[in-house]
């Protein structure tokens, strides 16, 4: 008849291997250790820890601040109007807003004032041959009308500004 084997698992001690990975450490992951001594010496220098710490000693104080600008008619405007920033500027599909970005680019370049020396009344019933101005004025005229009729809205259902 077959006798069972015994199966004997010595006792683990957590403790130990967290020590023993401790002391191998410094020699499995030096570069990315050193990288964080060089990461905490530049924020050492840049003060930013005594940034943090002044921070925290004042965390009350910041925060009756913070909630006091909250709750102020200007916060609560601030915060809606960035939370629909947010959502509008997710609802733009980013090849449009690059079109958007690189036309900006192209008109105003990086000149602080571009010159643009007004054109002819020819001129410009001239420019209205080419499709791509007739485009984008269809585009801020769908705009302009969706603006309308959403003030419009706003309007006739009592909502008064304050």
């Amino acid at each position: 008849m077959a006798r069972p084997i015994s199966l004997e698992i010595p006792p683990r001690d957590a403790r130990q291997e967290l020590l023993t990975r401790l002391e191998n450490a410094p020699a499995e992951h030096a570069e990315a250790l050193l990288d964080a001594y060089a990461l905490l010496e530049e924020m050492h220098d840049a003060r930013i820890f005594s940034v943090l710490r002044g921070a925290l000693s004042a965390r009350d104080e910041l925060m009756e601040t913070a909630v006091g600008a909250a709750q102020t008619t200007e916060g609560i405007h601030a915060l809606r109007n960035a939370i629909i920033f947010g959502r509008m500027m997710g609802s733009i599909h980013p090849e449009l807003m690059q079109a958007i970005a690189t036309a900006v680019g192209e008109t105003l370049g990086s000149e602080r004032r571009p010159v643009i020396e007004p054109p002819s009344l020819m001129s410009l019933l001239g420019q209205f041959r080419r499709k791509e101005l007739r485009r984008s004025v269809a585009l801020i005229n769908r705009f302009l009308e969706s603006l309308g009729n959403q003030l419009k809205v706003k309007g006739s259902s009592g909502a008064q500004p304050k």
